[in-house]
This record gives structure tokens, C-alpha cells and sequence, in this order.
């Protein structure tokens, strides 16, 4: 049985596609190999409303550079399956981590049915440039431990065991991808799932790009602050208890990790009066 999955083991491009995760805007924000795949690849086919120019401009002279927005699926599969058969290597890029709502799976289907080969390379994703440019960590100890990330439902439907409402019962951290324009929902969702009104909730548009804008808010406050701020897409909202900006202020959220009294493998905990 063949695989046609399969990892990149030594420098230089093979002829196959390389599906490459650009991260959230910021061009340095790619990953050493993400850059260097793009910077040899002989077609560059990238999503042009998500990725940024200055990324795709350090393309090598001669490579082939096309944008896919205009684009079918089928035709997007055509011209790379077309490429790696003439022996050319194809940097496939994707925003944020193609892993989360990439749509590449639909990608991989049709290239394996074609025999070209491909390999995943992981980028930043928004939910975590978000975190980052809001200071937040999203998993904090006695607070939450989990995160949810997902979307509401809207003309695409979820699946049945994955309604918000029933999600946001796990009352951790939640977030919301592709959602700006579903606010209220939202909020009515959260709200049946007994989550307080005042949940800090915090959204960041286009994370990382020269304009970035962040929201910070709460939960019933959410649909008001989004329509002043003017924010309709390209948003990631995050909900929760860590999204509390005073946390810092605090001191009452501490890691088993470094706490002298906590014995792991790397140290022996010292208890208090030793």
C-alpha cells in the first residue's frame, strides 16, 4: 500500500505540495520551514485575502505566484497536481494553522485520488496570536484547564453534539472562530448554557496585522461593543473567566509547576519550616 503522506526528510523541495500554514498576519510569525518552503518553492498558490503580501514577496524571483480566492476547488487542485507532474515543487499557503478551519482536507482528497503527494506544515493559528496580543493565557490553574475551539452555527451547519450551548456548558475557555456576525446568537447560546452576564469576553480582528483592533467586553455587552467597534469578520472571540485582564493583578492562579513545595521529577519539593 503506498502513502502518499508523507514527511519532508532532508533540505530541498521535492516535487509535491507542501500545505503551509502562514500564521495570523505578522509575516515573521511563520515558521522557520514554512519560510523556507516558500521561499524555494517553484508555485506559490496562496489564500490573498488572509496572507500577508510582504510573506508572499520573499517568493523566489522565479517562482509561479497565483492567488486562489478566484478559485474552485477542482481548479486550485488542477494547477498544483498540473505542477508537481512537471517535477515543480508547490507551497500551498494557508492563514493561521492549516489544521483548524483550513478546508484542507477537501484539498488532500483530490490530490491523493491524483497520486501527488503532499506534507502538513503547521503555523501559528489566531486563537493563540490572540492570546498573545491580549497577554491572556488561556489555560489557568483553578480557573479552567480546557479550551473549546469552534464556531457558531450559522449557514454551515455543526454537527448535532456540537451546539454552542452545549459546549459552553464545560464553562472553560471557548474560541469562537468565524463568529463576529453571529453575536447575539452567541451571547443567547452562553447565556442558556448559565454562563453570567459579566464573563469576561475579549475579541481581536485581524491579530497581529499593522490593524489590529481588540475588544475587550462582556458577555451581554458583546453584540453593542461589536457593532461599535464596527467588527464583522476576521475576528476571534474568546470567552471566559482567563480572559479576565485583572488576573495579572491577582497573584491567586499559581502552577503546580514551580511551587518549591510541589516534588516532580526534575525537583524535590521543600515544605514550609524546612
Amino acid at each position: 500500500m503506498s502513502v502518499l503522506f508523507e514527511p519532508n526528510k532532508q533540505p530541498g523541495l521535492e516535487p509535491k505540495v507542501y500545505i503551509v500554514g502562514a500564521g495570523p498576519g505578522d509575516p515573521e510569525l511563520i515558521t522557520v520551514k514554512g519560510s523556507n518552503i516558500l521561499r524555494s518553492a517553484d508555485l506559490v498558490l496562496y489564500t490573498d485575502s488572509l496572507v500577508n503580501d510582504e510573506l508572499i514577496a520573499t517568493a523566489k524571483p522565479s517562482a509561479q505566484v497565483l492567488q486562489s480566492s478566484g478559485m474552485d476547488l477542482e481548479r486550485q487542485v488542477d494547477i498544483m497536481a498540473e505542477a508537481v507532474a512537471e517535477g515543480r515543487s508547490v507551497a500551498r499557503v494557508h492563514t493561521g494553522d492549516p489544521a483548524v478551519y483550513g478546508a484542507i482536507l477537501e484539498q488532500m482528497v483530490l490530490l491523493k485520488q491524483r497520486g501527488i503527494a503532499y506534507e502538513i506544515i503547521p503555523g501559528v493559528s489566531s486563537v493563540f496570536a490572540s492570546a498573545a496580543v491580549l497577554g491572556a493565557e488561556l489555560t489557568v490553574p483553578d480557573l479552567t484547564q480546557t479550551v473549546i475551539l469552534t464556531r457558531a452555527e450559522g449557514r454551515t451547519p455543526v454537527p448535532e453534539r456540537e451546539k454552542l450551548r452545549d459546549l459552553a456548558s464545560h464553562h472553560c475557555t471557548v474560541a469562537l472562530f468565524l463568529s463576529a456576525t453571529l453575536a447575539k446568537k452567541v451571547v443567547a447560546e452562553f447565556m442558556a448554557a448559565g454562563w453570567r452576564a459579566d464573563t469576561p469576553v475579549a475579541v481581536v480582528q485581524r491579530a497581529t496585522w499593522p490593524d489590529q483592533k481588540i475588544v475587550r467586553t462582556t458577555l451581554e455587552n458583546l453584540p453593542a461593543d461589536l457593532r461599535a467597534a464596527g467588527i464583522t469578520m476576521h475576528a476571534m472571540i474568546l470567552a471566559g473567566w482567563a480572559l479576565d485582564p485583572e488576573l495579572v493583578d491577582k497573584d491567586a492562579h499559581r502552577s503546580k509547576l514551580y511551587d518549591k513545595a510541589f516534588t516532580h521529577g526534575y525537583r524535590k519539593g521543600v515544605k514550609a519550616g524546612e
